[in-house]
């Protein structure tokens, strides 16, 4: 991995893991907890493949099982992490094309949040932890679909933008000069905000429309 990527995913991962712990995790609401530690993995390994995604997903997932108040085995997260940041970097296009729709991101948000969900029991089974079983897994697999969902617009397209960014894209200027992408598609169709580009070009467009109309008052009064 490059040194800006690795410096970036170390600062993301860092950010989202004391947001998770300090925030997240005392909001008590009812089944699972937004996990913004898998959007940030997830995020990243869209844009850097899956490769790197593996190697993002095993370091903030040992991170998250060392740091407090961590009360399971350590690896336990890692691994869960390391299979999700492998799987969603293979959705990556190998042609170097942007994804255009926030269909696809959106459908790998759900399937990680119910697959890291499925394979953090599974693996707690394997060492002796019930404690899924005793909350319900059914109630925990919809809440954790539901609040990742709801959490991922404000926070994937932001993460995949930083990636390119930070990684010299080209990708990325074409974005900046009008380009669209799944950040973009995202952001407009899931929430109803819009990027800078979106703003800049919606206001060139009024600006000429009130230079028009002026030039047409203008020629009526010569008249």
């Amino acid at each position: 991995m490059r040194v800006n990527r690795m410096l970036l995913s170390t600062t993301l991962v860092v950010v989202a893991l004391v947001i998770q712990v300090t925030v997240l995790a005392r909001l008590q609401l009812p089944g699972a907890v937004p996990d913004l530690m898998l959007l940030t993995v997830l995020g990243l390994a869209m844009v850097y493949g899956h490769v790197a995604g593996a190697l993002i997903g095993f370091g903030a997932g040992l991170l998250a099982d060392i740091a407090p108040p961590a009360d399971h085995a350590a690896g336990r997260y890692a691994l869960v992490l390391c299979v999700i940041g492998y799987l969603a970097g293979l959705i990556k296009p190998d042609n170097g094309q942007q994804l255009r729709s926030a269909t696809g991101p959106m459908a790998v948000v759900v399937g990680a949040a119910v697959g890291s969900t499925l394979l953090y029991a599974g693996v707690g089974a394997l060492v002796g932890d019930t404690a899924a079983r005793h909350v319900g897994l059914g109630g925990l697999l919809f809440t954790a679909a539901v609040y990742d969902l709801i959490l991922a617009p404000f926070t994937v397209p932001l993460i995949m933008w930083l990636a390119r960014r930070s990684d010299n894209d080209p990708l990325a200027e074409n974005q900046n000069s009008g380009g669209t992408d799944v950040a973009s598609g995202w952001l407009s169709s899931g929430t109803g905000l819009r990027i800078g580009a979106q703003r800049s070009g919606l206001r060139i467009k009024a600006a000429r429309t009130r230079a028009a109309r002026a030039g047409r008052i203008k020629g009526v009064k010569r008249l």
